[in-house]
């Protein structure tokens, strides 16, 4: 499968199409349940928001 060829077909279709190919897409990666793995940085931003709402959970609308 040459996947250059596919992403052109792809391009070709309306806006419509594509959103559907994408959240056909993302629904059967979340079927198989495969996610990336995490960067060692993104786990550590993600536990500082969780150390974050832990100190403030009152603040609903969190720090950028």
């Amino acid at each position: 499968m040459d996947i250059s060829v596919t992403l052109n077909e792809i391009k070709a279709l309306s806006i419509a199409d594509r959103i559907r190919i994408v959240q056909d897409i993302l629904e059967s990666i979340a079927a198989e349940q495969a996610y990336p793995d995490l960067t060692t940085a993104q786990k550590r931003e993600l536990d500082r928001r969780i150390t974050d709402y832990e100190t403030n959970r009152d603040d609903v609308k969190g720090t950028p």
